[in-house]
């Protein structure tokens, strides 16, 4: 399966991961369309990536932007979807956290947000469509102080599970990402960046961080991939086995 001249709409691609694959999109010739909650970012993105693309703003957390976004947009094959916001929401050890704060926000965007893309969304698609949701590997290796994190990752994989039977034949599936070099990590002082990441990855069978270009293969894998649905796609450097 080509994408060539396919529309691939790609929420959160303005920057990072989203960002990564809408370039790997339209090296292959396919139609691109990137969205974000920040109509700067939109612009700016859409500017960097060229002629032909196009960007609108969106807020996932808003179900008649979802809708409205997607009615604008008119026939689409493939969804990409890499909006985040794990941040620090529900960190913590659970007798201290403040759960009716992580009730509010910490599903609001990777969770709740995706379904109400993939409800909407999934109107607009082909028999042959797709669509990619994006968790995290804490689904796959709980850290002491992110037990929600951890359960609302996990959510997202038996989310993407369930819309695959719930949308079948349109293809849903998800991609768990490790530690790839985006702008989430430039919180850590630039002068020991690199070390940072060094020190966390030297367990790993692939001892270094993950680039968004390399993540970004398995995202449009999983849209040409018409035999493949229901699946997570772990891009961690081999973390999960150690």
């Amino acid at each position: 399966m080509s994408l060539r001249g396919k529309k691939v709409v790609i929420i959160g691609g303005t920057s990072g991961i989203g960002f990564a694959v809408a370039e790997g999109a339209i090296a292959e010739h396919a139609e691109v369309v990137v969205a974000s909650s920040n109509a700067a970012n939109v612009d700016a993105a859409v500017k960097r990536l060229g002629q032909g693309v196009k960007g609108f703003p969106i807020d996932v957390t808003d179900e008649a932007s979802v809708e409205a976004f997607f009615n604008g947009l008119g026939p689409i094959d493939h969804v990409v979807f890499t909006a985040g916001d794990w941040g620090d929401r529900g960190s913590g050890a659970i007798g201290e956290v403040d759960l009716d704060r992580a009730a509010e926000t910490l599903l609001a965007v990777r969770f709740w947000g995706a379904a109400r893309v993939a409800k909407h969304a999934s109107k607009h698609l082909p028999p042959t469509g797709s669509i990619t949701i994006t968790d995290g590997t804490l689904a796959h290796r709980p850290m002491k102080g992110r037990a929600l994190s951890t359960a609302a990752a996990g959510g997202v994989e038996h989310l993407a599970k369930g819309l695959a039977m719930d949308l079948a034949p349109i293809r849903v599936n998800c991609v768990c990402p490790a530690m790839i070099r985006t702008d989430v990590w430039n919180s850590i002082p630039e002068a020991g960046r690199e070390e940072t990441f060094k020190r966390m990855t030297a367990r790993q069978p692939l001892p270094r961080i993950g680039e968004p270009e390399e993540v970004a293969q398995a995202y449009l894998y999983l849209m040409k991939a018409g035999y493949t649905t229901g699946q997570v796609l772990l891009v961690d450097g081999g973390s999960s086995l150690v």
